[in-house]
């Protein structure tokens, strides 16, 4: 019978930071040049990483907003059939 073991990482990497906190890589690296995020430490020669940690008390401590989620939030968008251009999906069904 084996045993698994699930480890929460320590660091994570720039593209998981911005996918964690919903900002853009880009977006990311001006916050912390301006000293408003963490700043992400050295891990070897030439890799940094977050901590976790510092990233969920970072996300923890932004103030609570009062503007409501844009009305398309969650919305459905439609989907072209059966990978056809939209141009064509009506000339594909009236043939």
């Amino acid at each position: 019978m084996a045993s698994t073991i699930n480890l929460r990482p320590i660091y994570i990497d720039l593209p998981t930071v911005a996918a964690m906190v919903a900002l853009s890589v880009t977006t990311v690296q001006t916050l912390v040049r301006k000293g408003e995020f963490p700043k992400p430490r050295q891990l070897s020669g030439g890799r940094v990483g977050w901590l976790v940690r510092e990233v969920e008390a970072w996300a923890e401590a932004r103030p609570v907003s009062e503007l409501p989620p844009p009305p398309n939030t969650g919305a459905k968008k439609p989907r072209a059939s059966a990978g056809l251009p939209r141009g064509l999906q009506d000339d594909q069904t009236a043939a």
